[in-house]
């Protein structure tokens, strides 16, 4: 093939400047502000542009690298994009565990995770591992209240079995700094963990070499609510505050990186994602760099990504499937070591055997189907993903150094730093999640009006316990948690026997406008969980009148244009009010020229798009005796 080729194909295509560009934009939008209407203001502490060219790329110091070459950003692999398909399994019974993670591994898992937290005899280890290949799966513990006991009883169990030590792969979940931010205190004291540490790197080099005993959840300050930014930024910070007090006991670097694993969350930004996860390997390199290992292999990093749990809802939760695969496509696409895809009904009960299976199955898809492990950092040379990825490095390093000025992590959380910023980003979250800027389908926009979940939830929303030290936790942030409460307030209030609150909607005039304004307000009051009564549009005023009244609907909303409101709203107000009817009359719209009329006829309030959604149902919940 002539390599010249493609270069013969884009010359029919004269190139155009920037500025030719910019110039066609600014005509185009007419004097609308540029800023407002095409830059994204992301929530991450940068602006991102409407469109990125080959000139953005020519700053970037690292964009000619190889994968598997430093600093890693496009992997540790050099020709294929595998990971390892993890499945997580929550359950303390034993058999069960066992039982499920032979289940697993026969539709095709390559890693199993084990909740440890009653894990205290090695016959009981025996038992999970049973009829477990321990050379070929890789085996990870997490929740252990005694993370050396765990490591033994695996030592002992590898042993007993005649497997070479060198040979098992996995991990333990030994992470002190995540065990402060989430119960407030350390178990006993970072003394205490730093002395456990140094067992476990010992035991660890001297038992089985390649399981990784030092793991930083960096997901939990995602789940929390905080930025991608900050995930990476305060995950880099904790795995540096090991790093010091490890080195301060005389391990040296090259022994203490390679025993480490990031795991961090994805969430729905998809681009943003992808972006992230290769900016937390360059950053990995440049932060290990500066304690200057003599092995480039304590450069790489060992990532584990699990979907996110704050964005996953209780109402509608078959779109929990939907956000778990472009959540884990965004991993594979980072270049992640390890995926977990959580249950998609795991939000509101224990996940039975569908569940698991088609969270495995989306694993295998991205593989089997989609070849998403065929091909090395797929985003490499695309103009936008390449920016972001440079953008979240340059935030992210400059928030790392800003914990580090601090004294670390554990002063930054002392100090009550780390919370702040997490608290302003997940306020900024539920803000956007009131407004719909961040819109979760089937909670607060497009509810599915005949849904009912109350029945169907297997345990109570989990709560952090309160202790002496709170204020030094990060609490765990469910996005749809305001709006999951305001609706089963409304299903437990129908299931004392009480009527189900409905809404009619007054439909009339200009029929696209009606059809817009109804669909809104369907979407508005259908987060509540109300009866939503439509109408295809009336012909007369009296005809809509008796219709509502005959509804025994608690609310009215018109829905009309902003032209035609002066015209039919008061006579409708008057005819309802004089049957003596305390039912509330609403507008569908703001027609900012006739408020004042419309109030003076007896409207009562009005739902538009500046509405706040949140504090409006609220309104009406108490109106309606609802708690």
């Amino acid at each position: 093939m002539d390599p010249a080729g493609p270069l013969k194909l884009f010359s029919e295509f004269p190139p155009i400047a920037t500025s030719e560009w910019e110039t066609k934009i600014f005509d185009d939008l007419k004097g609308a502000d540029y800023e407002k209407k095409l830059v994204w203001k992301s929530g991450e502490g940068f602006n991102i542009k409407p469109y990125y060219r080959v000139e953005d790329l020519q700053s970037l110091e690292y964009l000619n690298v190889q994968p598997a070459d430093y600093p890693y950003l496009r992997g540790n692999k050099k020709t294929v994009n595998d990971w390892l398909i993890r499945v997580d399994f929550f359950s303390t019974d034993i058999e069960e565990a066992n039982r499920q993670a032979l289940e697993s591994i026969s539709r095709g898992a390559d890693a199993v995770g084990f909740d440890a937290r009653e894990l205290t005899t090695h016959k009981q280890l025996r038992q999970l591992l049973d009829k477990i290949e321990l050379s070929k799966t890789n085996i990870n513990f997490f929740s252990s209240r005694s993370y050396p006991l765990t490591l033994e009883l695996l030592s002992y169990e590898v042993t007993s079995r005649g497997e070479e030590p060198e040979k098992i792969k996995g991990s333990i979940n030994f992470d002190p700094i995540s065990y402060l931010l989430l119960h407030g205190d350390f178990y006993i004291n970072w003394r205490n963990n730093l002395e456990e540490a140094e067992y476990l790197l010992n035991a660890s080099r001297k038992y089985l070499p390649d399981i990784k005993i030092l793991t930083v959840n960096g997901h939990y300050f995602q789940d929390a609510g905080s930025t991608l930014v900050q995930e990476v930024a305060f995950t880099l910070a904790s795995a540096c505050e090991y790093i010091v007090g490890l080195t301060g006991k005389g391990f040296s670097i090259d022994k203490i990186a390679q025993q480490f694993l990031l795991s961090f969350g994805a969430g729905s930004n998809y681009f943003m994602e992808i972006a992230k996860h290769r900016a937390a390997r360059f950053l990995w390199a440049k932060m290990v760099e500066q304690f200057h290992p003599e092995n480039s292999e304590s450069l790489k990093i060992f990532i584990h990504t699990s979907t996110a749990a704050w964005n996953k809802t209780l109402y509608d939760p078959y779109v929990n499937l939907l956000r778990t695969t472009t959540e884990g496509m965004s991993a594979a696409l980072g270049n992640t070591d390890s995926i977990t895809i959580r249950p998609f009904d795991l939000r509101y009960k224990k996940p039975d055997e569908f569940s698991r299976r088609m969270a495995l199955n989306q694993q295998l898809i991205f593989k089997e189907e989609s070849y998403l492990d065929k091909i090395v950092d797929p985003a490499a040379g695309s103009y936008y993903l390449e920016n972001l990825t440079d953008a979240i490095i340059s935030h992210a390093w400059n928030l790392f150094l800003e914990v580090e000025e601090k004294g670390g992590i554990i002063e930054a959380i002392k100090s009550g730093f780390i919370q702040g910023e997490i608290q302003k980003a997940r306020e900024q979250k539920e803000a956007d999640i009131d407004r719909r800027k961040i819109v979760m389908i089937g909670t607060n926009q497009y509810p599915n009006l005949q849904e009912k979940v109350i029945d169907n939830i297997g345990y109570p929303e989990w709560k952090s316990k309160e202790n002496q030290s709170a204020y030094l936790r990060i609490p765990p942030y469910k996005g749809s948690q305001a709006f999951d409460e305001i609706r089963l307030a409304t299903e437990k209030f129908i299931k004392r026997g009480n009527k189900k609150p409905s809404v009619f909607l007054f439909t009339m005039g200009n029929l696209s406008m009606l059809r817009a304004r109804a669909g809104f307000v369907t979407n508005f009051f259908g987060c509540a969980g109300y009866e939503i009564i439509d109408n295809t549009g009336f012909q007369s005023i009296d005809e809509g009148v008796n219709a509502a009244l005959g509804s025994n609907s608690e609310i009215i909303v018109i829905c009309s244009s902003d032209e035609e409101y002066p015209a039919i709203v008061p006579e409708i107000c008057e005819k309802i009010k004089a049957t003596g009817s305390l039912k509330q009359i609403l507008v569908a719209g703001y027609p900012k020229n006739s408020i004042d009329v419309l109030q003076k006829a007896g409207i009562n309030d009005f739902i538009h798009t500046g509405s706040i959604l949140l504090a409006t149902l609220k309104k009406y919940q108490t109106m309606l005796g609802i708690e």
